[in-house]
């Protein structure tokens, strides 16, 4: 039962008009006891709450940043009309901060026996699933006087997928891989690449590429012409460790390697290769395997939905035994971690052999701008300071890079908006040098 703000409006009013008016208790009892009986009044004639049937309906996923609806189906079996307050609660990450906090309530009027949708709009602000915690029903008698209210458990699951921002750069990488596949004139010719079809010769056209057989039986010589092998297999290592967490800007370190892999995969699964994943910190957090053409992507985005960063150091020689039985053919391994000195010479660098020995392994980390911004501070004592501390933190990730690349890996260090291109550019440049 709860009384509204016109009840105390008025129990307000009579109070102060018996004070000046009628004397004594009697006064009090004839203004209050005729309220007492309204309020009663309302409270046995508002519809009941716990009879009210809901159903929902609407999106189960949403992109990062995007809206998502999700409609509530009210029924009111009983024979009193519904005049009700209604909030369907969900987590605070379900809006922006900025929000009013009137997104998720509602006024409505139901008839009896009849039913109303209402349509509450989420607009989340983290990836994983979002579930409404209850429905709490205000319903209010025909006089305002008195509500009942009572709370509903309806469930639904809405998954918040990762935001996907490097997509803006996939049809000039898919021109590339088109240049690469011979759709165009440009055509290369490598170990990793297979015979696709016969041309005429052109002045400065490899002489190696002739093929003496063909230019016999016919007038003009002929020349071989190449593509990059298909079938190609590719894993593709999430490292969600304790170095994941730490954040770029706005983004945690894991959301960027995220949007590299995506674009990767779909630039990948475009090409006709098969892309695998495993996210890895101490124990495997999610596999995608088996996948091939349009099925990957929306594979990956579910599978990587709910991952959040795990606070504990990875485990890397874990994570390379999981990685080499991932890849049991000749596959690419590309490892998004960091390259930070500290972790990596204790964790991914003494077990990196392992990998580079049996497949080629591409180990690709997002810098801090932050530290690009300090080394070009000047001006004052602090920033002096900051610009040292900058340059060597700078020359300490650069000297780990190197040593990964001794080991034989090709090692991507990109800023966040850059590390997604950068890694398509990587995966299209072995494809074009015979690598993959």
């Amino acid at each position: 039962m709860a009384l509204t703000g016109r009840t105390a409006l008025i129990a307000a009013l009579g109070a102060l008009v018996v004070g000046f008016l009628l004397p004594g208790w009697y006064g009090l009892l004839a203004v209050e006891v005729p309220l007492l009986l309204a309020i009663l009044y309302d409270l046995a004639a508002a519809a009941p709450v716990k009879q009210l049937r809901f159903t929902r309906t609407g999106d189960t996923s949403v992109r990062l940043g995007e809206q998502a609806n999700v409609s509530l189906l009210v029924t009111n079996p009983s024979r009193r009309t519904l005049h009700a307050e209604l909030r369907d609660a969900w987590p605070p990450s379900s809006w922006p901060t900025t929000a009013t906090g009137t997104e998720s309530r509602h006024t409505l009027t139901v008839p009896a026996g009849e039913r109303r949708r209402l349509t509450t709009t989420l607009r989340p602000t983290r990836r994983g699933d979002r579930k409404p915690a209850r429905t709490t029903v205000r319903s209010y008698g025909p006089l305002g006087l008195g509500a009942r209210q009572g709370n509903h458990h309806i469930p639904w699951r809405l998954r918040v997928l990762p935001a996907f921002p490097s997509r803006k750069h996939l049809p000039a990488k898919l021109s590339r891989l088109r240049e690469l596949d011979g759709r165009t004139s440009i055509l290369t010719r490598g170990e990793g690449t297979e015979f696709d079809s016969l041309r005429p010769y052109v002045p400065g056209d490899d002489t190696r590429s002739i093929d003496w057989r063909a230019t016999a039986r016919q007038s003009t010589v002929a020349v071989r012409t190449w593509r990059p092998e298909r079938d190609r297999r590719i894993l593709i290592v999430l490292d969600t460790g304790r170095t994941s967490a730490g954040r770029v800007g706005d983004i945690t370190r894991l959301d960027v390697h995220m949007d590299a892999a995506l674009l990767l995969a779909t630039l990948a699964s475009r090409a006709g290769d098969h892309v695998d994943l495993l996210a890895y910190d101490r124990t495997p957090r999610a596999r995608v395997t088996g996948r091939a053409g349009q099925q990957t992507l929306p594979a990956l985005v579910d599978a990587l939905a709910p991952l959040e960063p795990a606070l504990l150091e990875t485990d890397a020689r874990g994570m390379a035994t999981a990685a080499l039985h991932a890849a049991s053919q000749n596959s690419l391994i590309v490892l998004l971690t960091g390259i930070d000195r500290a972790p990596a010479e204790e964790g991914l660098l003494p077990v990196l052999p392992h990998l580079t020995q049996r497949h080629p392994v591409v180990v690709a980390s997002v810098s801090d701008p932050r530290i690009e911004e300090m080394s070009r501070a000047r001006g004052t004592i602090d920033a002096v300071y900051d610009a040292a501390a900058a340059a060597r933190a700078k020359t300490e990730r650069q000297e780990t890079a190197r040593r990964f690349e001794k080991y034989g890996a090709t090692v991507v260090d990109a800023s966040p908006s850059r590390l997604a291109p950068a890694l398509a550019d990587t995966y299209l440049a072995l494809k074009s040098a015979g690598r993959l």
